[in-house]
């Protein structure tokens, strides 16, 4: 019996060492998984993922490899994702892992993929999935010739180009294809694999042209197809009902036309349509919802009425039809399961369906601005106690505020403004903790404005203005804690102004009221402030000096008070107005300073002393200087340190003149010296800095800290400066270098030593005519190629383009700047509208209140406000009116255009006048009020280059 336990015991230690030794990998696969270790080791610097992993430990064992189980003998699946991986000289190698099915490289730096890649790993008889998203790579798409087994290809998030009309043919197995947000160009693929097995179908971003191909109906698999922002014309094929597993069919931002198929009402599995953002007219087809959960065909040109069961599809979740056309009364069925609602910006009219709201528990968002509804709030609307958002800005309304509103415990955004409500703000309104946005401007709103105002702790924008509020303002109004924006403006306020929060960065304007005394000192606590306006109320004393010591301010409006004294001096980078303050006083320009009195000259023998003792100074000075400079060479990224944590900092240019002139550490220290501001935006504060050769620099700084920035983004930034480093026009400030810390991003520009095209319409308006034609034409020339070159590259486009963003070296020599803005800057971060954060007053197109997306049309329509401020030299607002709305309405009749000329211009010449009412036509052809109808910037260049 002890001999049969002692054989058994032997045979079960042999199973499991027979396990063990079948469940190691091959020789091969360590040996290949040792080589990429390598690789990545010296290729992914401080993040190799690796790291925690000894190259002689379990392979299967490491991040993102995986093995077939339970035996662990061979590599299945690899997933690198996030690697910081900069070579590609790996891929070649992980073709010879012969039981390979799925390699995941996606979110790296890879900028090109072998050729010998494509060649070898074709011949992996299991590989099914290959992900390169979110790399650099650029080139063309090579064709894939063979791999007949592969399932899921993706290379979306990369720069590749080109046309790929035939670069899947031979994939057989293919389901799943992803090419979006790339340059591709041309016709949309037809040949995506020979079994039309095709399930998923993504090609949004890109540049693809021509119409939607009938001929893709032939993969009846198909259950999403994305083709959203794309170039594509002509009208959707009714074909594509007839894809009975599709589930989502998005179309949005592209150049498409003619009418809503209705036969898409018959499509069962279809629980997502997008279209919006094209051309598309006619009215909405019935029973179009019958089985949708989410439609969104918002900025089309839409028609006729809403039909009386598209709100009430049983599935429906999600409805967007804003910007269209539409008439009529809203429909009073609704489904139940609605959460999000938005039929802002048509002509409806009627008023809210009361019956709606005793079922929309769901409901979290409702949208219905600028249309003309009428009536008063439904009382009923307290049951909706999940909304985060109410927008019935723009409208009819009338009655009271209903005290109902304070049951909507979870709104963050209350927009009511521009409308007819009349009565006191319901002291209930201030249950709504959560409140961020509130906005009930423009209305009839009588009474005070409650104290207990302050119990909104999280609110960041306040905007009374436009009522008839009366009494004091509210010393509470100093505990909103997170108020970055005040609107008080044109009520009937009285007294004296309370402290103010510290947190106020925007704006805080209490214009057109009755306020008096001294402007308060309170106000100098304001650090982050960049408006401030106090005209036309009756403050009195002089302007206090503090103003001037608040580096953030940009404008600062005191106008028609009773304020005495002599104006401090602003910073140049600083708009001041004063006018209609009849006691204040300018200071004299600066006195030219004297010529020094002449010395008795000195006895020979100590000149001979002094000059000695100079020239030995002297060369101990330039061999200080050589020595000090080679140490600082060597030290320059440690002394950075000492200043701010850098992340990362690095040189763009390969101008060699730039690389050797550009310090870091000069750059630094000018940049710590208010006295170097030379302008201040939104975003940005531009420092002037000289660099120990002389050369002079533009040292911009990006405020990190403002929330609306992509945080953690350092990585990406980077990446994005380099491409924008890499950009070749005389008509854009192209970054040469930049530093990155924690809280700080610094790029370093050319210098431009006439300034802002602000600036030097600001002095021509002062003093007269100071800025000729040909100047101001050669500007519009220069900043219009600027800014198709721009659009042309990506495209590359503008956040903010106004005349603080067009640079001058010269009158002839404008630039672009602000480029990197959109690159770095999360729209859906800001509180309000887009209109709220891109772009400054009297720019930003109009679409951008409804939308949180820059667009290439916006940047036209803010062009053509810089035009307009060519040929009238007007400001983009004047007297609280925006130019583009002033000059729209005073040339609807084409025989008064000569009367909105700037008239000291205009007269020089026939050919100048003549010229200068081709360039107003093409600006106003730019600020149309319809994003279809306004040019793209090749087209508003060519007109411009023909104008006469």
């Amino acid at each position: 019996m002890r001999s049969f336990v002692c054989m058994a015991s032997k045979l079960f230690m042999l199973l499991i060492y027979l396990q063990l030794a079948s469940s190691q990998l091959s020789s091969d696969q360590v040996s290949t998984m040792s080589r990429v270790y390598e690789i990545f080791q010296n290729n992914t610097g401080y993040t190799f993922a690796w790291s925690n992993f000894d190259k002689g430990s379990n392979t299967c064992s490491w991040r993102g490899v995986e093995c077939n189980s339970p035996h662990n003998s061979s590599i299945t699946n690899l997933s690198f994702r996030l690697f910081s991986i900069s070579t590609s000289e790996f891929l070649p190698i992980l073709c010879e892992i012969s039981t390979l099915e799925s390699l995941d490289v996606s979110n790296n730096r890879l900028s090109s993929i072998p050729v010998e890649f494509f060649t070898v790993c074709r011949e992996i008889s299991a590989l099914k999935l290959l992900n390169f998203s979110g790399n650099k790579l650029d080139g063309f798409l090579p064709a894939f010739t063979g791999f007949r087994t592969l399932e899921v290809l993706d290379f979306s998030y990369n720069s590749l180009a080109g046309e790929i009309s035939s670069r899947f043919d031979d994939l057989d197995s293919l389901r799943s294809l992803n090419l979006s947000r790339n340059q591709f160009k041309g016709k949309l693929p037809l040949n995506l694999g020979k079994l039309n097995f095709l399930e998923e179908l993504q090609l949004s971003f890109n540049s693809f042209t021509g119409e939607i191909p009938v001929e893709i109906t032939k993969y009846t698999n198909l259950s999403l197809i994305d083709l959203s922002f794309n170039k594509l014309v002509g009208s959707i094929p009714i074909e594509l009902s007839e894809l009975t597993r599709l589930e989502t069919l998005v179309l949005s931002e592209n150049h498409l036309n003619g009418e809503i198929p209705q036969s898409f009402s018959r499509v069962k599995k279809l629980v997502r349509f997008a279209a919006n953002q094209n051309n598309f007219t006619g009215t909405l087809p019935t029973r179009i919802t019958s089985f949708l959960e989410s439609l969104d065909l918002g900025f089309n040109k839409l028609g006729g009425t809403i039909p009386p069961d598209l709100l009430s599809g049983p599935n429906l979740q999600s409805l967007d039809l804003s910007n269209n056309n539409l008439e009529g009364s809203v429909p009073a069925s609704i489904s139940t399961r609605m959460f999000r609602l938005r039929l802002g910006g048509n002509s409806l009219n009627g008023t809210l369906p009361s019956a709606w709201f005793g079922n929309l528990q769901e409901l979290m968002y409702l949208d219905m601005e600028n249309n003309g509804l009428t009536g008063p709030i439904p009382p009923e609307l307290r049951l909706c106690n999940k909304l985060a958002l109410l927008n019935l800005a723009q409208n009819k309304f009338s009655g009271r505020l209903p005290r109902e509103l304070g049951n909507l415990t979870n709104l963050q955004v209350l927009n009511l403004q521009s409308n007819n409500f009349v009565g006191e703000i319901p002291p209930e309104i201030m249950w709504l903790n959560k409140l961020q946005k509130l906005n009930i401007s423009r209305n009839l709103l009588v009474g005070s404005i409650p104290s207990s105002i302050s119990s909104l702790k999280d609110l960041t924008n306040l905007d009374l203005q436009g009522n008839n509020l009366s009494g004091a303002i509210p010393g509470s109004i100093s505990n909103l804690t997170s108020l970055i924006e005040l609107q008080l403006g044109k009520n009937q306020l009285i007294g004296e102004v309370p402290p103010m929060p510290r947190s106020l960065q925007i704006a805080l304007n209490l214009s057109y009221n009755l306020l008096s005394g001294n402007i308060p000192v309170t106000l100098s606590r304001l650090r982050g402030l960049e408006v401030l306006d106090l005209s036309n109320n009756g403050f009195s004393g002089k302007i206090p000096d503090f103003l001037t010591e608040m580096t953030s301010l940009t404008l600062v409006v005191l106008s028609n008070n009773k304020l005495s004294g002599v104006v401090p001096t602003f910073g140049n980078y600083v708009v001041v107005e004063t006018e209609g303050n009849m006691l204040l006083t300018y200071p004299p320009p600066n006195p030219t300073p004297e010529p020094q009195r002449k010395k008795k000259p000195l006895a020979s023998d100590i000149i001979i002393a002094v000059a000695t003792a100079s020239v030995v100074f002297g060369f101990l000075i330039i061999v200080g200087i050589y020595v000090s400079r080679r140490y600082y060479k060597r030290i320059n990224a440690e002394n950075l340190h000492s200043v701010e944590e850098i992340i990362h900092g690095n040189l763009l240019t390969p101008n060699s003149i730039h690389r050797t002139s550009i310090d870091f550490r000069k750059a630094m220290e000018a940049v710590a010296e208010p006295s170097n501001i030379t302008l201040k935006t939104r975003f940005s504060t531009y420092y002037k800095a000289v660099m120990p050769s002389g050369a002079t620099y533009f040292v911009k700084k990006l405020n990190w800290s403002d929330k609306i920035f992509q945080l953690g983004s350092h990585d990406r930034f980077a990446e994005e400066l380099q491409v924008l480093g890499k950009l070749c026009t005389s008509n854009v400030m192209i970054p040469l270098a930049y530093v990155l810390t924690a809280n700080s991003a610094y790029l370093f520009y050319d210098f431009a030593s006439k300034g802002t095209l602000f600036d030097i319409l600001q002095l021509h308006r002062r003093l007269g005519n100071t800025l000729d034609w040909a100047s101001r034409y050669s500007i519009a020339i220069g900043v219009s190629q600027g800014l198709a070159f721009l659009h042309d590259s990506g495209p590359i486009l503008l956040l903010d383009l106004s005349t603080k963003s067009i640079f001058l070296k010269s009158l002839n020599e404008p630039r672009v700047g602000d480029i990197e803005l959109c690159k770095v800057i999360d729209p859906s971060k800001s509180t309000g509208s887009l209109s709220t954060l891109a772009g400054s007053v009297g720019y930003v197109p109009p679409e951008y209140a409804y939308t949180m997306r820059v667009t290439a049309a916006g940047n036209v329509y803010s062009f053509g406000v810089i035009l307009l401020e060519l040929v009238t030299g007007k400001p983009a607002v004047s007297g609280g009116t925006e130019l583009a709305k002033w000059a729209l309405s005073n040339t609807t009749q084409h025989n008064k255009w000569d009367q909105i000329l700037d008239s000291s211009v205009s007269k020089t010449s026939i050919a100048v006048r003549n010229q200068m009412l081709a360039v107003l036509k093409v600006a106003l052809t730019c600020v149309s009020v319809s994003t279809e109808t306004r040019p793209k910037m090749k087209s508003v260049l060519r007109m411009l280059l023909n104008a006469s």
